[in-house]
């Protein structure tokens, strides 16, 4: 931040334990002086996220800002009603929320000359769970190469010796509150069978037949590495992060953009 002369930090605050520990490990880093967190809700945005993450900023001592979107993305849907006329809402509807979202966080961000940090994490980044110029805009990627059961781990542990992320955030289920009721198991297998294989097909560099052989359902690993495949152009574009497994995307684990071998 220093060298590249950015005087704060921003950070979208979403109520999640991912945000909560990028916000968690910027204060550290940096002190509560130089970090600005900011939530923007929405239609499907709980209150408990709302007030988890003013919970947060209260225990970190960052600055915390409410920026609702629910205006913005209603004119979005408005100005793109005429295109959309005859389709059922989905995914684009979903994903105009993060850019909404990812727009305020750059507009913060050169207003007042703080760098943006983005809170994904390795498993996201993985399968492809995240939002092109949305929740992926950012100049640093903290948790870029930290699985989501790390994620977990590490939060856990920085609240040793007292609260400072809320356990309610630690204890909800993972959700990215696009559409109603919207939980990540509803797209991605639970967090723990993810990450297995996700190591032994990144970090060791197995097959699918030697995942599988591994004990692993072949049908899920082979979907999980088709994920991990066809969502090689969104890593090429996500900011850069801290390495800290054998395998960090954009550095260690360099493969084409897109191919026509069917390996799985």
């Amino acid at each position: 931040m220093t060298k590249n002369g950015f005087s704060e930090v921003i950070i979208g605050s979403s109520g999640g334990i991912d945000s909560a520990l990028a916000a968690t490990l910027a204060v550290d880093a940096l002190g509560p002086g130089a970090v600005h967190t900011l939530t923007m809700p929405t239609r499907y945005s709980s209150a408990g996220s709302v007030a988890d993450s003013k919970a947060l900023a209260a225990n970190l001592g960052c600055r915390f800002s409410v920026v609702p979107i629910e205006a913005t993305f209603e004119s979005f849907l408005e100005t793109l009603g005429p295109l959309f006329h005859g389709t059922p809402p989905g995914v684009a509807e979903e994903n105009l929320q993060a850019r909404i979202r990812g727009t305020i966080l750059m507009g913060v961000s050169n207003k007042f000359g703080g760098m943006v940090v983005a809170t994904g994490n390795k498993s996201e980044m993985a399968v492809g769970y995240a939002t092109l110029y949305g929740d992926m805009a950012g100049g640093y990627a903290v948790l870029k190469d930290v699985y989501k059961t790390l994620v977990y781990r590490l939060a856990r542990w920085r609240n040793r010796d007292g609260v400072v992320i809320p356990e309610a955030i630690i204890d909800k289920a993972p959700s990215a509150e696009l559409r109603p009721d919207q939980l990540d198991t509803d797209s991605l297998p639970p967090y723990d069978i993810l990450d297995a294989v996700l190591e032994e097909y990144i970090e060791c560099d197995r097959t699918v037949d030697e995942v599988a052989a591994l004990g692993y359902d072949r049908e899920l690993v082979c979907r999980i590495a088709r994920m991990v495949d066809r969502n090689e152009y969104k890593r090429r574009q996500a900011p850069p992060g801290v390495k800290i497994t054998r395998k960090g995307f954009g550095r260690d684990r360099r493969l084409p953009i897109t191919n026509r071998y069917l390996s799985h």
